[in-house]
């Protein structure tokens, strides 16, 4: 891979099995690589703070400010975690990352443009996977307490902006409503698709 690393980005609804896949994804994985995997929000302070002060209150807090806390943790877990590992030359999968605020936060209203200038200065993943699953699966599928976020409506909005920018060719689809084992070669196909693409990368 060189002596830099690759930033891989796995996206999807909360229920899609998009954490469960992108461990799957680092197993299979680090039979030949050097893997860090990690997830947003992060287990730094800022991210500690909304998983546990904001994600399951009774009411979301201003999407503005969301945004805000989202952007400010994400540049905490680059600089903390993401940048060195990739420094290092480790492959970097994170479970969520700058298309979760364009999704959740511009799915509630706030301008796509303005979540991208909050994040700009976030590293760019090398690419992103959205693993599509429909939104009505996911909820059946949750069974610990949901989020603030977890509503159908939510999430069928925030499925719209995500199919957005599949569209725009920024995120690949891989289909999520299969078996797990499916889904699980299918993401790792589509993956090794994209490494093959980097010069120096041997599969």
């Amino acid at each position: 891979m060189g002596k830099k690393g690759i930033f891989i980005v796995i996206e999807g609804l909360d229920g899609s099995g998009k954490t469960t896949q992108a461990t799957l994804l680092a197993k299979k994985l680090s039979q030949n690589h050097n893997i860090m995997l990690t997830a947003e929000p992060s287990r730094g302070k800022i991210g500690t703070f909304i998983r546990d002060g904001c994600l399951y209150e009774e009411k979301r807090l201003p999407t503005e400010a969301e945004a805000l806390l989202f952007a400010a943790d994400r540049i905490e877990h680059m600089q903390k975690e993401i940048k060195p590992a990739l420094d290092e030359g480790k492959l970097v999968i994170c479970d969520r990352y700058v298309y979760s605020s364009l999704a959740y936060q511009g799915s509630a209203g706030l301008s796509l443009d303005w979540i991208k200038t909050i994040n700009a200065r976030a590293l760019q993943a090398d690419f992103a996977i959205f693993i599509d699953v429909a939104p009505e699966r996911v909820l059946e599928r949750l069974q610990r307490k949901k989020s603030v976020m977890e509503t159908l409506k939510t999430q069928q909005k925030v499925r719209e902006v995500y199919l957005k920018y599949v569209e725009k060719g920024e995120l690949v689809r891989v289909d999520g409503d299969k078996p797990k084992d499916v889904v699980a070669d299918a993401l790792y196909a589509t993956v090794l698709g994209l490494l093959k693409t980097f010069k120096g990368f041997v599969s």
